[in-house]
């Protein structure tokens, strides 16, 4: 047997050791080889050719191949070279799993033909320290009790390494521990393991958990190692009681909490596990029934809630003490003290009661009164009972406080019932807590009226216009007076203030309600006798004593058409028909005649105009419808008549209008006859009147007369009367203007002539003219006026009066 080893250096050569036993005479010689395992694929591990003894140039030809033996084919032979090489890479841990066999061989078969011949080889596959050691689990967990006495062992999962030899575990190492330490033990096939060996006691409470590394070396060069994990878990033992945060806890609890609310939750710790650190929460003995009744502890989690509604004013501290037991075998608990301090809250409303409050009372009350006394509380503390009493704004009341939590209501100004028949007082208490509560109460105060209003009326003046010829008993006006005070105070009684005028009370022309002041005219007013009133009613109510006032009344009589004109002239002594005479060698534009008319109504119905209500020739005559003058159009003519029948109707301005007429007979005679236009300039003598001209003297006297009679009443009246607020205005019937006539306006005449003579120059001058006596028959007023502007008020200073002898007057009459 020979033995060839082959050297393979780092450079790629690998050295291969063989054996070759050559027995010429044996069939089955077997060759050895020996290669490391993890060669690279093609590796040469020998030349079988040579070392068979065969020729290289006849592998091919004799078809040489190579057969695994019950293995995987790892080796193949070069048919050109005879090289044995590496046909896949070899794993000696797979090929030879089994830890106990040293040696790890892959067998082969090989056979060439031509002749047939077989040779057996065996490659011994050589380990290397290609695996690193390893533990079957990585991580190993050990429960150790804290109460394990020092020096107590653990075992521990050994380390296995797939190589063998040197190549395999020989030793152990264990990290940094202060508790723990290792043993190294081997067995007998020289395995190496190690026991965990407790080197100090352990405290669970200051480390429950110790975190180890167990390191594995196997003997290769280069070394190689592998780790495990030891995860000790101290097992606990109740050797800690449960022990609270602090000793003594304080705590503010609003009163009114709603029930359940957390007061607060106890957090005691035992530094033991499990059932050593469960933890039963309890009352001591020392904690008072009532106590446990407001509030409850919860014995799992400690929450201490809110019972029992908790009221400030029954209990304002609570004391308790808490026990803290831990569930281990032997018990141990701890315990600590809870004081509670119930904090006030603003739940009680403050309270008003009136003690004594006086309504009604009288309007005149006195300032400074005393209306009413109240008082007000709150059974709250500090800020929260404290409380403020007000009455609403802008009231004549104000609060005086008299004593604690007393107030006077008493009156700080004037009452006045008819502004404020009564007054709602409220009441506001209000504490000064947070939010603030309050409460309030209102009472009525009624105020009893006294007499201090005096009747008064809508207007201070009453003008009443009331038309003449009304009915007796008419109501003029109904004037009212209001009083606002209540009851008798403002029953009102109307009376009429006593004033004579011409001898005739007021009360004998009006009359008046006394109960709701419709004033009524007592007699029918003519407008052309009394033109107006003014006289004071009284409104007077029945208070104690009792308040009155007047207002001024102005009756004003207002005129009605009632008065038909009058034909004044030309006279009219025997019926309506009245005969003129004048010369046929009239002129143009003479005056013929002239119609006057006087209406006694006012100014407005008095106005007069003239028409002919029927003419013979209308080119002859015209008549001017203002002042009634009648002249000729033209002169006669031989073929005019010698008599014209001329009918002239005066007609005043009053609505319905009234009228007079008067018809004139007019005779031309062919005798010299001076022309009534000469008569203007110079005054007739007292022969050449006619007894038309004394008719119509006699006429205008009459008038004259009566006009003088109606002057002289009225001027009694109005001196009867009190004079008012301004001059009244004078009466219609004078007739003096209030223009001041070339022609004298108040002249006076001494005899019938002279008036007849002025009454014709002032009448062709468009006035109208009137002759009034006075007194005593000695003097007359004449006045002419303007005829476009009907009768005027007169002016006392307008008129003047002349002297006329006894005997003038004798010869007129």
């Amino acid at each position: 047997m020979a033995r060839l080893i082959l050297h393979l250096s780092w450079k790629g050569y690998v050295s291969v050791f063989f054996c070759l036993s050559a027995m010429m005479d044996s069939l089955y010689a077997v060759t050895h080889y020996s290669v490391p395992e993890e060669m690279d694929e093609g590796s040469v591990v020998a030349n079988v050719a040579t070392d068979l003894g065969l020729d290289v140039r006849s592998l091919s030809k004799r078809k040489i191949r190579v057969d695994v033996v019950g293995n995987k084919r790892y080796l193949d032979i070069n048919k050109d070279t005879g090289e044995l090489f590496i046909l896949e890479r070899i794993d000696r841990e797979f090929l030879c799993p089994l830890k106990t066999a040293t040696s790890c061989f892959l067998k082969l078969d090989a056979t060439i033909e031509n002749p047939i011949r077989m040779f057996n080889i065996e490659v011994e596959i050589m380990d290397i320290n290609d695996n690193a050691p390893h533990f079957r689990r990585g991580t190993m967990h050990l429960d150790i009790s804290e109460s394990s006495p020092v020096g107590e062992r653990f075992s521990l999962n050994n380390a296995v390494d797939p190589d063998v030899g040197t190549n395999s575990v020989k030793n152990y190492h264990l990290s940094a521990s202060e508790h723990f330490s290792i043993e190294i033990q081997t067995g007998r096939d020289g395995t190496k393991f190690a026991d965990l060996v407790l080197k100090k006691a352990l405290d669970r409470e200051q480390q429950a958990v110790h975190n180890l590394i167990l390191t594995a070396v196997d003997g290769g060069v280069p070394t190689r190692t592998g780790t495990a994990s030891i995860i000790v878990r101290v097992l606990d033992v109740n050797d800690n009681a449960p022990s609270f945060d602090k000793d003594k806890y304080v705590i503010d609890v609003m009163e009114n909490s709603p029930i359940g609310s957390l007061v607060i939750k106890l957090n005691a710790t035992d530094l033991d596990e499990g059932a050593n650190s469960e933890i039963v929460y309890s009352y001591s003995l020392y904690t008072s029934e009532r106590t446990q009744k407001i509030f409850y502890l919860n014995p799992g989690n400690g929450e201490i809630r809110v019972k029992e509604m908790i009221n400030y004013e029954d209990f304002k501290l609570y004391e308790m003490e808490v026990i803290a037991s831990d569930k281990g075998p032997n018990s141990l608990s701890g315990q600590c003290k809870l004081t509670i301090q119930v904090t006030d809250m603003n739940d009680n409303h403050p309270e008003i009661s009136i003690k004594s409050f006086q309504s009604p009372v009288k309007e005149n009350v006195a300032t400074d009164t005393v209306i009413a006394v109240v008082s007000v509380s709150d059974k709250d503390s500090g800020n929260n009972g404290v409380v403020d009493l007000h009455i609403p704004h802008h009231m004549p009341f104000k609060l005086r406080e008299s004593s604690d939590n007393y107030y006077e209501l008493v009156v700080s100004e004037p009452l006045d019932r008819e502004k404020v028949p009564e007054y709602d007082i409220t009441f506001t208490v209000t504490d000064r807590g947070s939010p603030p509560l309050s409460d309030n109460e209102t009472m009525t105060l009624e105020l009893l009226d006294v007499n201090d209003n005096v009747p008064q009326f809508a207007q201070s003046f009453y003008p009443i216009r009331v038309m003449e010829n009304n009915a007796p008993g008419a109501l003029l006006s109904s004037l009212t007076a209001f009083d606002p005070d209540l009851h008798e105070n403002q029953y009102l009684v109307y009376f009429i203030i006593e004033k004579e005028i011409a001898n005739t009370s007021m009360s004998m022309l009006f009359s008046i309600n006394p109960e709701n002041g419709n004033l009524y005219a007592l007699k029918t007013f003519d407008y052309e006798i009394e033109t107006e009133f003014l006289f004071h009613i009284e409104a007077r109510d029945s208070g104690s004593p009792p308040l009155s006032s007047n207002v001024t009344v102005h009756i004003i009589i207002v005129d009605q058409n009632d008065n038909a004109p009058v034909i004044v002239s030309p006279w009219r002594a025997h019926g309506s028909l009245v005969e003129e005479k004048i010369p046929r060698s009239t002129d143009k534009g003479s005056l013929v005649a002239k119609v006057i008319a006087l209406d006694t109504d006012s100014v407005h119905n008095s106005r007069i105009t003239y028409q002919f209500l029927q003419v013979a020739d209308a080119t002859l005559f015209s008549l001017d419808q203002y002042n009634g003058e009648i002249r000729t159009m033209r002169m006669f003519s031989y073929k005019d008549s010698r008599h014209h029948r001329l009918i002239v109707v005066a007609k005043d301005n009053g609505e319905p209008a009234l009228s007079a007429t008067v018809t004139i007979k007019l005779s031309t005679m062919e005798t010299v006859m001076k022309a009534y236009s000469d008569m203007t300039e110079v005054p007739l003598e007292y022969d050449i009147f006619s007894d038309l001209n004394l008719y119509l003297v006699i006429g205008l006297g009459s008038v004259s007369f009566l006009l003088l009679i109606t002057i002289l009443v009225t001027i009694v009246i109005k001196c009867q009367n009190p004079k008012p607020s301004k001059a009244a205005p004078p009466s219609r019937n004078s007739v003096i203007s209030e223009r001041n006539s070339t022609i004298a306006d108040s002249t006076l005449v001494s005899n019938d002539a002279y008036w007849y003579s002025l009454f014709l120059a002032e009448t062709r001058k468009g006035k109208m003219v009137v002759r009034q006596p006075m007194p005593k028959g000695s003097r007359y007023i004449v006045s002419s006026l303007p005829r476009g502007t009907g009768l005027t008020d007169t002016s006392d200073s307008a008129a003047s009066t002349l002297q006329a002898s006894t005997t003038s007057s004798s010869s007129s009459t």
